[in-house]
């Protein structure tokens, strides 16, 4: 069975996204695709996108849950599919996935990893991309409560954890 892994991070519009989180993105997206899982995400720009290219780069397969409609959908997006749940979508984008990679990330990115704990599904932060991501990399927000929130320093150990975690 394929490990379907959620991409979580900024959109194009996110005036603090960097380019190293669209570079580590890109390089998630590859690592998911070379082992044969499929990417997630809510299928627009910035993060997504880059997840996006660097999956379909090595062939994977992409997934774009979009808010309303397919025309949203990046140009890597193999599969989209319009949701007509605007942002409510981030609920389904994390209800699809086996595990959740977060890069960056506003307050969209942020209900996707709260989703992601509420279901008790594994999330792996990469570290040093900026947003809701660092802050939460940084142990100090719910710091006493039990997670299973797990940081990254690279996208390749964020997709290396990420299997790791599925196969547990």
């Amino acid at each position: 069975m394929q490990t379907f892994v959620a991409v979580c991070g900024s959109d194009g519009d996110d005036v603090h996204l960097s380019s190293v989180a669209l570079e580590v993105a890109e390089r998630v997206g590859r690592g998911i695709a070379q082992r044969g899982g499929v990417l997630v995400c809510g299928g627009r720009g910035g993060v997504m996108q880059a997840a996006c290219k660097g999956a379909k780069e090595m062939k994977g397969v992409t997934v774009g849950l979009l808010p309303d409609s397919k025309d949203e959908a990046n140009e890597f997006v193999g599969i989209p599919l319009s949701t007509g749940l605007g942002l409510r979508r981030n609920f389904l984008v994390v209800s699809a996935a086996d595990v959740v990679i977060g890069i960056g990330g506003r307050w969209g990115t942020l209900s996707e990893i709260s989703f992601a704990m509420i279901f008790e599904k594994p999330v792996v932060l990469v570290a040093g991309t900026g947003g809701c991501v660092d802050e939460l990399a940084s142990g100090n927000l719910m710091k006493a409560s039990e997670s299973r929130l797990y940081v990254a320093g690279s996208a390749e150990e964020a997709v290396e954890k990420a299997f790791a975690l599925c196969r547990r």
